[in-house]
C-alpha cells in the first residue's frame, strides 16, 4: 500500500470514528499513532507520539489558552456578562428588537474577555434569554441571536481558535487577534442590522422596550467601564508591543481577579469554579492540539498535503476561484465537525495551498474563524444551538436553528465583504512593526 493510499485509509477510519461519537483529541492521535506505525515502525510511532505529546503540553506559546480562558471564567462568575447586557440594553432596548441587539453586543464585549465561542452563547443564554421572555420576544429570535452573537467569541480577540490557528501556521498571535477586532465589529453591527431588518417587518417578534433617560444610559456605562479598560490594556499592550500575547494572556487574568476584587465578587468558591473550569477547557483544547499534531506528523509523511497543494495550485483556475472553492469546503464541513476540530485537521492541508497562492496568511485565519463561526449555528452539529437548547430546555432546537438562520446568511456576506475587501482585516496588522 502506497503512502497516499495509507492516508486515504486513515482518513476514512477517522471521519467513521468521529461519527461513532469517540473524542476527537482520541481519534485523531488513534489514526496518527496506527498511520505512521504502518508507514514506519511502531517503535518510531511511539517516539513520535510521546514527543508530541510531551511539546504540547510543555509548550510556552500554549500557555495563552488557559491564561486567557481563565480570565473568561473569572469575568463570567464575577457578573461581568450581566452589567455588559444591561448597558447594552439601556441603549438599545428601545429599538425594534433592541434587547436581541443589547444581546449582541453585549455578546460581542463579553467575547473580548472570553475566547469562546460556546462558552459566550451559554453565559448569554442564561442572561439574555430571561429578559427577552419577559418583553415577550419571539424566541425564534432570542435564541437564535443569542447562538449567533455567541459565535463572535470565536473572532472577537482573544479567540482560542485563532492561538490554535496561529500555532500551526507559525503566524504572529498578536497580529491574528488584531485582525479578528475590525471583522468582529462588522460582524456585530450586521447582526444588528440583521435583527432591525427583521423586526421592523415582523414587529412581534422583538417588541420596542421601555427608553432609558439620558442619565441612565450613562450610568449603566460603569458596568462596562473595567471590560473595556481590561480589553484595552491586554489588545493595546500587544498593539504598541509592551508585551507578548502570553505576557497578554497573564495581564488580562490577573487583571480579571483584580476586578473581580474591587466589585466583591471574588470568593473562595468563585476562585476555585473558575479554576476547574479553566483546568478541564484547557486540558480538552491542548489534547485536541495534541491528536491534531499527531495526526499531522501521519499525514505529512503521507506526502497528501503537498500533492493536494502541487494539484490544487496547477489547476487552471484564478487564485480567487480556488480560495473560493476552498471557502465552499469549510462552510459544508462546518456543518458535520467542530469547528477547532475542523481547523486542526484542515490547516496542515489547505495552508499551503494558500500561501503558494500568494495570500495572506493573517487574512486567510480570519476568513476561516468566519466560515467556521457558521458552523456552529448550522444543523445539524451546531455546537451554540445545543449548547442554548442545554440552558434554555424549554425552546426546542429546531426553532433555535431556524432563529440562526438569518444569521448564518449575514455570516456569508461578511465572508464575502472580507474576500473582497481583504482590507477590512489587515488593515490594523498593517500598523504593527
Amino acid at each position: 500500500m502506497t503512502p497516499i493510499q495509507t492516508g486515504i485509509l486513515g482518513g476514512i477510519a477517522l471521519v467513521f470514528f468521529l461519527i461513532s461519537s469517540m473524542p476527537v483529541a482520541f481519534a485523531m492521535a488513534l489514526v496518527g499513532i496506527v498511520g505512521f506505525a504502518m508507514l514506519t515502525t511502531s517503535t518510531a510511532a511511539m517516539s513520535m507520539a510521546s514527543a508530541e505529546l510531551y511539546e504540547t503540553f510543555s509548550s510556552y506559546s500554549l500557555t495563552v489558552i488557559p491564561l486567557f480562558v481563565f480570565m473568561g471564567q473569572v469575568a463570567f462568575h464575577a457578573g461581568i456578562s450581566k452589567s455588559l447586557f444591561n448597558a447594552a440594553y439601556k441603549w438599545l432596548g428601545a429599538l425594534p428588537g433592541g434587547l436581541a441587539m443589547a444581546t449582541v453586543g453585549a455578546c460581542t464585549a463579553f467575547g473580548a474577555i472570553c475566547g469562546s465561542g460556546p462558552a459566550t452563547a451559554a453565559t448569554m443564554a442564561s442572561v439574555a434569554i430571561p429578559e427577552m421572555r419577559r418583553y415577550n420576544y419571539s424566541m425564534e429570535l432570542a435564541s437564535g441571536a443569542v447562538a449567533a452573537g455567541g459565535s463572535l467569541g470565536m473572532l472577537i480577540p482573544p479567540s482560542v481558535v485563532f492561538i490554535v490557528y496561529a500555532i500551526l501556521t507559525e503566524s504572529s498571535i498578536g497580529k491574528l487577534f488584531i485582525a479578528g477586532v475590525l471583522p468582529g465589529l462588522m460582524i456585530a453591527a450586521l447582526f444588528c442590522l440583521t435583527i432591525y431588518i427583521n423586526c421592523r417587518r415582523r414587529p412581534e417578534m422583538g417588541p420596542v422596550g421601555p427608553r432609558a433617560s439620558l442619565g441612565e444610559k450613562i450610568r449603566s456605562l460603569a458596568g462596562v467601564a473595567e471590560t473595556l479598560i481590561l480589553f484595552i490594556v491586554v489588545m493595546g499592550g500587544m498593539f504598541l508591543g509592551f508585551f507578548t500575547p502570553t505576557e497578554a494572556a497573564a495581564v488580562g487574568a490577573a487583571g480579571s481577579l483584580i476586578i473581580a476584587l474591587v466589585k466583591r465578587k471574588l470568593s473562595i468558591k468563585i476562585l476555585i469554579r473558575s479554576l476547574l473550569e479553566t483546568a478541564r477547557t484547557s486540558s480538552m483544547v491542548m489534547m485536541i492540539v495534541a491528536g491534531a499534531v499527531i495526526f499531522g506528523r501521519f499525514l505529512a509523511i503521507t506526502r497528501i498535503p503537498y500533492e493536494l497543494a502541487n494539484w490544487l495550485s496547477n489547476l487552471p483556475l484564478p487564485g480567487a476561484m480556488i480560495v473560493f472553492l476552498v471557502i465552499i469546503f469549510y462552510l459544508l464541513a462546518g456543518c458535520f465537525v467542530d469547528a477547532l476540530a475542523l481547523v486542526l485537521l484542515t490547516i496542515p492541508i489547505f495552508y499551503p495551498v494558500i500561501v503558494e497562492l500568494g495570500y495572506d496568511p493573517i487574512w486567510f485565519g480570519v476568513v476561516i474563524v468566519v466560515v467556521t463561526q457558521m458552523g456552529v449555528i448550522s444543523p445539524p452539529v451546531g455546537v451554540n444551538v445545543y449548547v442554548v437548547g442545554g440552558i434554555e430546555r424549554d425552546i426546542p432546537l429546531s426553532t433555535i436553528f431556524k432563529g440562526s438562520m438569518p444569521f448564518l446568511c449575514t455570516l456569508i456576506v461578511a465572508a464575502v465583504l472580507l474576500t473582497l475587501f481583504p482590507q477590512i482585516s489587515l488593515f490594523l496588522p498593517g500598523l504593527v512593526k
